[in-house]
């Protein structure tokens, strides 16, 4: 997100500058606390993160947190049209059919759904977020295996050789996840 746009005031300037010295101190101190368990230090990580968007949240004033949620959305619609002009490509180059492309535009859907439900709950923990939502992108995989065709599903494995920046490392070591 660009904070140049939220015309942000000298004060501000220094209230965010202020703020974020205090929380990598803050996380400086905990990575040095060898004296805790890795469930007390998340759940420690996890209070300082939150409290430090509370006191970030602090410092803007409500027309610059409107503008901020506009620009949230703006982003989000951007996201949809990328996402709307890759499931035609992807259509284009995997010769899927209207049926095809109408179930995985479906089982993406329901994934982002889902996977929205999950980031949303805070009775889990981050740990506990990361590993349901690699179930579901698991299920998602499992899902289009039905969907798609062997050729289709091989031509996609090759898209993703090509552009390995676009997918995370575990696709180039698990070809038969998808």
């Amino acid at each position: 997100m660009d904070m140049k746009q939220l015309n942000l005031t000298d004060a501000q300037k220094g209230q965010f500058k202020k703020e974020n010295e205090s929380f990598r101190n803050k996380l400086a101190e905990l990575k040095k606390n060898e004296d805790i368990t890795v469930k007390e230090w998340k759940s420690q990580m996890e209070s300082l993160r939150k409290s430090h968007k509370s006191s970030m949240d602090g410092i803007l004033t409500t027309e610059q947190k409107g503008q901020i949620e506009k620009m949230k959305a703006d982003g989000k619609a951007r996201h949809e049209g990328m996402m709307k002009k890759r499931g035609e490509h992807m259509k284009t180059r995997l010769g899927l059919t209207d049926e095809q492309s109408a179930k995985l535009q479906k089982n993406r859907e329901e994934t982002g759904k889902k996977i929205k439900e999950i980031r949303e709950n805070t009775s889990l923990g981050d740990e506990k977020k990361r590993e349901a939502i690699r179930e579901i992108m698991k299920g998602q995989r499992e899902t289009m295996k039905t969907i798609l065709s062997k050729e289709q599903l091989e031509k996609m494995k090759e898209g993703m050789k090509q552009k390995p920046g676009m997918h995370h490392k575990k696709s180039e070591k698990k070809e038969t996840d998808i």
